[in-house]
């Protein structure tokens, strides 16, 4: 695995542009697919950082900047996935007393 395809995480892809509804064509797909997306960036990264850290371990790496860089994009991966969590369940507990 090259050290540039360890620094790369995927962006969360923009939601397909309103239509005049004010609704995306596929807006559960969409929804689903972020929170996969999301899930994904947190394995891939702990891989990442899994392998950056066996490198390290056994002196097969001499960059110790890239174990410090896995590092950091496997903590940013994870809190971009808590962030998404709690927002979706703030938007579901504000559908809920909206109901009421």
């Amino acid at each position: 695995m090259s050290i540039t395809a360890l620094n790369k995480l995927e962006p969360i892809q923009l939601l397909d542009q309103l239509n005049k509804t004010g609704k995306t064509e596929n807006s559960q797909d969409d929804f689903r697919s972020i929170f996969e997306e999301a899930v994904s960036n947190v394995t891939e990264s702990e891989n990442a950082l899994s392998n950056e850290q066996y490198l390290f371990a056994t002196g097969q790496s001499e960059d110790t900047h890239s174990l410090g860089i896995a590092a950091t994009q496997a903590q940013i991966s994870v809190d971009l996935l808590v962030a998404l969590r709690n927002k979706a369940l703030d938007s579901y507990n504000e559908l809920m007393r909206i109901s009421l």
